[in-house]
């Protein structure tokens, strides 16, 4: 839970990844069904509104099974099927999909019972990995989970929307995937007792908070001993918690989420790269583009050059 005024983290990574709704799609069969999918760009959120099936992708142990209202995210942009259950032939997207128009219906069988959902959603390329990275194969939001409680309405709004498409169906389906897609990350991050990535560690009460900081100041120049003592730990004691959850420590994490905010301001606009290393904290150019090169693994003047020409 995010302080009042405070900035939150999950808001701020979504404005650095660009969210774009990539393709919409209502799945409308008859069991026994099955169909292939290949790796996609970058995660597929997916719901059951009718019916139920099993969803599995690569890095997944066994098959999850979904029920009516079950939502589900794919966050490893690798290949993945649906089907009714175990038996079902599989039949590749691409002849499923053939004559598919975005954001219609894609109906099969003469009798259909499961009516599933999908969106696909694109990122930043060059920021993709900050949150691709701690996401994993699949994340399961089942519609009886008390994490799920407000996704049900969006569902119920989507699945009204999606049936009978109107004046603005188009806009209303992407607004509506987005709100789902936060909820569902938020689900995720509920139902995590441990972490190792910065998405589960907001749930923690001290180092949620000191994410907070660092987002609301980045360019800051904050110490070890400056987060400890607002979040009420000592140096050691945060160091080694934030370490743990984080899946780093404290102030490599403030550096490289200031180099990523550094280069949104480097893609969006023509002032001098020595004007942005001071705006975000750096003493000098040099200093800027060392640590640029560091975490971006190319030069501010490359990576501009690079994002233009894209």
């Amino acid at each position: 839970m995010c302080h009042p005024g405070a900035v939150d983290p999950l808001t701020d990574v979504f404005g650095l990844l660009d969210v774009r709704v990539a393709q919409f799609a209502r799945l409308q069969t008859e069991s026994p069904w099955g169909i292939s999918f290949d790796g996609y760009r970058h995660v597929k959120l997916g719901a059951v509104l009718e019916g139920s099936c099993e969803v599995w992708a690569e890095g997944v142990e066994r098959p999850i099974r979904l029920e009516q209202g079950d939502c589900y995210l794919l966050g490893n942009g690798s290949s993945y099927w649906l089907r009714s259950g175990p038996g079902a032939v599989m039949v590749p997207s691409a002849e499923v999909f053939r004559d598919f128009v975005p954001g219609s219906t894609v109906r099969r069988g003469t009798a259909p019972d499961t009516v599933v959902v999908g969106c696909g959603f694109h990122f930043d390329e060059a920021n993709a990995s900050v949150l691709l990275d701690v996401l994993p194969a699949v994340v399961h939001v089942p519609a009886g989970s008390r994490p799920a409680e407000p996704i049900r309405s969006s569902l119920h709004q989507l699945g009204a929307e999606v049936a009978v498409p109107g004046l603005g169906s188009q806009l209303i389906t992407e607004r509506l995937a987005q709100v789902i897609l936060v909820q569902v990350l938020r689900a995720h991050i509920a139902a995590q007792s441990t972490g190792g990535a910065w998405l589960t560690a907001l749930a923690d009460p001290q180092i949620g908070r000191a994410l907070e900081l660092i987002h609301e100041s980045p360019a800051f120049n904050w110490t070890i001993a400056d987060l400890a003592a607002k979040v009420g730990l000592s140096r050691s004691s945060f160091f080694e918690r934030f370490a743990a959850l984080v899946g780093m420590p404290p102030l490599e994490y403030v550096a490289r989420w200031r180099i990523r905010a550094a280069a949104r301001d480097l893609r969006g606009g023509t002032r001098k790269v020595a004007s942005i290393a001071a705006d975000w904290g750096y003493s000098s150019e040099s200093a800027f583009s060392h640590a640029f090169k560091r975490i971006m693994g190319t030069s501010p003047g490359h990576y501009r050059s690079a994002a233009r020409d894209a």
